[in-house]
């Protein structure tokens, strides 16, 4: 039985989605963020060193990156859902989407939250956060200007591992100049996988 280990309001919640699209059974245990500090909790940490969401354990494997988590759970337990085939150009788009989530895309929604807090201190980098926000939202909106998911038709690992991007942007208020990218979250909400994902893992507000 796969176990994952879910805080709320983080960004295990797509593991849980991932999950149920694939119809495979899992246990799942809590872990609540602090009210004042809004950290993990110190029990965390006794899973993962470094306290944070999401955790899987897997027989004796346990995974602490959401994109090795998806790629993971896909080629061990989706018997080929969700995935393009592995000799195919697709197979290659695909993994790029699952590296560019957080190895490119998140990094400008991180600044602009942390900055934003900074008030007038944070004005100098304003621009230049906007500059980025404007470049990988726009690639993003573009990719999607023809077609449903990432990939085409259908949804993938792709999307799941990239909506936390199109949900904490949507969070920022960002998503008015984006309609497709827009569209995109509406559309994987609605499913429901999704929707029993969120009823599953509690409130889930993308902070």
């Amino acid at each position: 039985m796969i176990t994952v280990h879910h805080l709320n309001n983080s960004r295990s919640q797509r593991i849980l989605w991932l999950l149920e699209e694939l119809g495979v059974p899992y246990e799942l245990k809590f872990y609540q963020r602090d009210p004042q500090s809004n950290l993990a909790p110190a029990e965390l940490k006794a899973i993962n060193p470094l306290g944070k969401s999401p955790v899987i354990q897997d027989g004796p494997h346990t995974l602490i990156e959401s994109g090795a988590i998806i790629d993971y759970l896909i080629r061990r337990h989706g018997d080929g859902r969700l995935q393009p085939d592995p000799a195919s150009a697709t197979y290659d788009e695909y993994v790029q989407w699952l590296h560019f989530a957080e190895g490119s895309a998140m990094l400008p929604l991180m600044l602009n939250l942390y900055v934003g807090r900074l008030g007038d201190a944070g004005a100098p980098l304003q621009p230049r956060i906007k500059s980025e926000l404007a470049n990988y939202l726009g690639y993003l909106d573009n990719a999607l200007s023809q077609v449903d998911y990432l990939l085409g038709d259908e949804l993938s690992g792709a999307d799941i591992q990239m909506s936390f991007i199109g949900e904490i942007a949507r969070k920022q208020g960002l998503l008015g100049p984006y309609p497709h990218l827009s569209a995109w979250v509406e559309r994987f909400q609605a499913r429901p996988a999704y929707k029993a994902a969120v009823k599953k893992g509690g409130a889930y507000s993308y902070e």
